[in-house]
């Protein structure tokens, strides 16, 4: 018999943390919420037919966000046959609104009190026995984390499932509110199991959008609404929130002690610190300066510079053995084999020199990742997220628009998907059209490979680039929320603040592994495919009015099509064919455009002193066009993973469009002005490029900074119309 039983909490409970412990999997582990977007399945160790459901993190089973949705719907339709109730035991009265919640679905719930290591810590009690009899339900001690009591709470929930016993907890509704429960309970006649009747006669009640609209089939629900409310002053929904938490804290001072109430604690300590008004910012800053100049400029850069030129390189010399490079070994099978010249020339020339050049750069993302996981891990990342909603709010955004950038730091794709924790339609939409703008993973090749051929690996180039996408996002909100479009005010912003704590080795390692495996595989499958076509492409096209292998690259397919685009980014300094490609091979994977470098300049051939791919390319570029080219593809449209994400989150054409509208056309702008302004400034040229780049800058500061009147006027407008609506 095949069960299934789903893992159900608050945000950053640790939901995750105990799916990988249970199911041996490695999601990814973040503390802020929205790391988990969909449901996630996985088989328990050591049992085939019993499978585990990680659900996003909800706050209650009222969806206001998608991800709400998600686990509502899946609790309501699916029916698992039992649910591990996550609880964090440093906040556990917050906590049980949800499980009360949960409770009243009919189906067994083991409740498992997750952080005890913490609360053991600090000196509080959580008396377990005393709990679980005022709950009617199993209460569990666990760590997560650290893995203790997680095999206790798994059987217990197997067991419930195989006996399908109930949890309903002991409400203590006052008499009124009981008997008017009870009867709209035995109304309701749409498709409802018995043990679910409860819970819909609540969410009726709550005036929940989703049950409303089947509310038709309950007679005279209206006047028990009304009842209600005249009888106790107040809204429904309010009042059985209000029920709700009188229970819980009458559960909560029998089984809850909590000691050193007025010490402070060591994070609050360090949150002093770290969320103050004035330092927080420069201290944000100067950890992320000092995490790229790190990975990408300091200790990066030795690490892949042995990774380019010594193994895809001329090889390296390992305690006085020499070693011969990846390009070589291949070239001295290929010759004696007998290999033919062409599918040499495929191999070498193609498939080892344009994976070569992006693999090159793993060492780099392999030290950004560890810094990255440390940090998300040890909780400061979190301190980022309600540092920012500050800054956001004032830009129209809230912080809430900010997690989903910090995960898009990893992988614009559930970066993207992370935007569902957003109740604001408007809101949500302008942040999956700007997540992409802060550089992920795919964009770090690009940046070391600008940093190292044209500013001989200048300190202040990579920050430089995840700064540029943060400006691009706040000028982004500023101008935007001035429109039509994204009028209104900022969605409001919870999130709980985890308690500092040193990461463990595994996860952090796990984290920095799961990025940097997912990169190399893409390198493996789309890259490798891209340059195979670029390959071909490039050696081949019309020469003496035949079509075939071209002595001269100007005469290639991949020549011809690129000369045909490059037109249009002459004026960003950078209209070579070369270039052009380069940048449209981004849209398949942001790697492709060092990859598809590495072929067209062929990247196996390094010298000991420096990668020729560098000098080759500072041949043809400008610093001012590089980083213009920099900027562009930072900007632009992301790779075409990232854009189903948008076309899937969007979920309406029109705003597809106008997403990727704006992205490229932002990069574009940019780019523009970035090269225009700065030739004037360096060479004292000016034309007509230069006019158009003024008169861009002059427009995007009169809408950064115009007042937001049509704002309020449209604000005011929907706030008239709620109000005719109530009356």
């Amino acid at each position: 018999m095949s069960i299934k039983i789903a893992l159900a909490g608050n945000p950053n409970c640790g939901k995750t943390t105990l799916f990988n412990a249970l199911t041996g999997s490695n999601q990814f582990v973040g503390n802020w919420p929205g790391v988990t977007v969909e449901k996630k399945e996985g088989k328990l160790k050591g049992h085939k037919d019993i499978t585990i459901v990680d659900l996003p993190g909800i706050y209650s089973l009222s969806p206001y966000t998608l991800e709400e949705v998600v686990a509502r719907n899946y609790l309501i339709n699916e029916k698992p046959d039992a649910i591990i109730n996550i609880v964090d035991g440093t906040n556990i009265e917050r906590n049980l609104y949800l499980s009360t919640q949960l409770m009243e679905l009919g189906i067994p719930v083991v409740m498992a009190i997750n952080m005890m290591d913490v609360v053991h810590k600090s000196g509080d009690k959580i008396y377990i026995n005393e709990l679980s009899k005022k709950l009617g339900c199993e209460v569990v001690e666990i760590s997560a984390l650290k893995g203790t009591g997680i095999k206790e709470a798994s059987e217990k929930a197997v067991k419930l499932a195989k006996e399908k016993n109930k949890s309903i907890p002991i409400h203590e509704f006052t008499p009124v509110l009981e008997s008017v429960l009870n009867s709209v309970e035995a109304k309701i006649g749409f498709d409802v199991s018995e043990e679910q009747r409860r819970f819909f006669a609540i969410k009726l009640l709550e005036k929940d959008e989703k049950i409303l609209s089947q509310m038709k089939q309950v007679p005279n629900i209206e006047e028990e609404i009304n009842y209600i409310e005249n009888e106790m002053d107040d809204d429904t929904e309010s009042i059985i929130t209000n029920e709700r938490y009188l229970y819980i804290s009458s559960i909560i001072k029998d089984c809850y002690k909590k000691t050193n109430k007025e010490k402070m604690s060591v994070s609050d300590k360090i949150d002093k610190i770290v969320t103050n008004r004035f330092l927080a910012l420069p201290i944000f800053a100067l950890v992320m300066f000092g995490v790229y100049y790190v990975a990408v400029t300091s200790v990066g850069t030795i690490a892949t510079d042995w990774a380019n030129d010594g193994v895809f390189g001329d090889g390296w010399n390992l305690f006085g053995l020499a070693i011969p490079s990846i390009p070589s070994i291949f070239e001295s099978l290929l010759n004696a084999v007998g290999c033919v010249e062409w599918l040499k020339g495929l191999i070498i020339d193609g498939i080892v020199a344009g994976v070569g050049a992006v693999l090159g750069f793993v060492p780099q993302m392999l030290i950004l990742f560890l810094f990255l996981a440390f940090l998300e891990a040890c909780g400061y990342m979190a301190r980022v997220a309600f540092i920012m909603d500050r800054l956001f709010r004032k830009f129209g955004l809230s912080g809430k628009s900010f997690i989903p950038m910090l995960i898009g730091t990893g992988c614009g794709v559930p970066g993207i998907m992370a935007s569902r924790t957003i109740e604001n339609d408007r809101d949500r939409k302008m942040t999956i059209m700007t997540t992409t703008f802060i550089p992920c993973t795919a964009k770090l090749p690009i940046i070391a490979l600008i940093a190292g051929a044209l500013f001989n690996g200048a300190w202040w180039v990579a920050p430089s680039a995840y700064f540029i996408g943060v400006l691009a996002i706040v000028c982004s909100g500023i101008i935007l929320k001035k429109t039509k479009m994204f009028t209104g005010n900022p969605a409001p912003f919870v999130m709980e603040l985890p308690a500092y704590h040193m990461p463990t080795f595994g996860n952090v390692m796990r984290s920095m592994w799961e990025r940097g495996w997912s990169f190399i595989k893409k390198a493996g499958t789309v890259i490798l495919l891209s340059t195979i076509v670029i390959w071909f492409s490039q050696n081949f096209g019309y020469s003496n009015g035949s079509f075939g292998m071209v002595d001269d690259m100007n005469d290639s397919i991949l020549a011809l099509f690129g000369g045909i685009i490059a037109p249009i980014f002459t004026p960003l300094g950078w209209g070579n064919w070369k270039s052009t490609v380069a940048a449209i091979t981004g849209l398949i994977a942001k790697e492709n455009v060092v990859g598809t470098f590495g072929v067209l300049y062929g990247f196996q051939e390094v010298a000991e002193n420096g990668s020729e791919i560098w000098a080759t390319l500072a041949k043809s570029m400008t610093t001012l066009s590089a980083y213009s080219f920099l900027v562009f593809n930072l900007l632009c449209a992301p790779c075409f993973a990232a854009i189903g994400a948008i076309k899937r989150e969007m979920n309406n054409a029109k705003w597809f469009w106008f997403a990727i509208g704006y992205q490229t056309g932002l990069a574009y702008i940019v780019s523009l002005c970035i090269y225009q302004i700065g030739t004037l400034i360096t060479t004292r040229h000016f034309g007509f490029g230069t006019v158009v780049a003024f008169i861009i800058v002059a427009a995007f500061l009169y809408m950064l900074f115009k007042p937001n009147k049509d704002g309020t006027t449209h604000q005011l407008k929907r706030n008239i119309k709620l109000q005719k609506q109530k009356i």
